[in-house]
């Protein structure tokens, strides 16, 4: 079955703490913490302090999807924060390579997201490496776009691509009942989903529903 990780951007902010609770208690199997710098994305959201204070109010995953220029810097905060899988771009390392490896050398899970215009191909030379491969189905740096349709073939090459390799497939943006299925039928194992979650307050009801 798909694994369902809300994404916290869309979360209320002024009760973090409650909010992973709930969403534990709603069957979510992640929580995905979209880290952004306001330099590789055009959007400000939060750090390492901030994912350490929620940290003990869960035993889910944590999800943290590094939105930022230099991760490398910045593996080593998130690890102490308590991350367990730790999702970089492809597009902003230099080196992917050997930030894939410093994440695993900390016994942490190594993901790498690609933005819809990233050719899956960048992944070959990394692909025996990683846990997670993390396709972005819109431009990324803010919630509530609608889904790309043409990561749909996307989704399918890199299932291709990684069969029998350990690698899960996750999408995350414009999430939906609809867009959950067809992403599934693709090859997608872990699906990242904000409004479609966070919507009406009803979280066990809509995670049920994305399933």
């Amino acid at each position: 079955m798909v694994l369902i990780a809300p994404s916290m951007l869309s979360a209320d902010f002024s009760c973090l703490k409650d909010e992973v609770k709930a969403l534990a208690m709603a069957g979510a199997d992640w929580i995905h913490l979209d880290v952004m710098d306001g330099h590789f994305v055009e959007n400000l959201t939060f750090g390492p302090m901030v994912i350490k204070s929620i940290r003990p109010y869960t035993n889910l995953p944590f999800d943290v999807h590094l939105m930022v220029d230099n991760p490398s810097k910045m593996i080593p905060w998130f690890v102490n924060a308590g991350a367990d899988i730790i999702t970089i771009h492809a597009e902003a390392c230099k080196h992917l390579d050997r930030a894939v490896e410093l994440i695993k050398s900390y016994g942490k899970k190594a993901g790498v997201s690609l933005n819809p215009s990233t050719p899956e191909t960048v992944l070959e030379y990394v692909a025996d490496k990683l846990d997670l491969v993390l396709v972005m189905s819109v431009n990324p740096g803010f919630g509530g776009q609608s889904f790309n349709p043409l990561m749909i073939e996307k989704i399918a090459k890199i299932k291709t691509m990684f069969k029998g390799k350990k690698a899960l497939i996750e999408v995350d943006g414009g999430i939906n009942a609809l867009t959950a299925a067809e992403c599934k039928a693709a090859g997608a194992d872990v699906l990242v989903a904000g409004s479609a979650v966070f919507a009406n307050g009803d979280y066990k009801k809509n995670i049920e529903a994305l399933r």
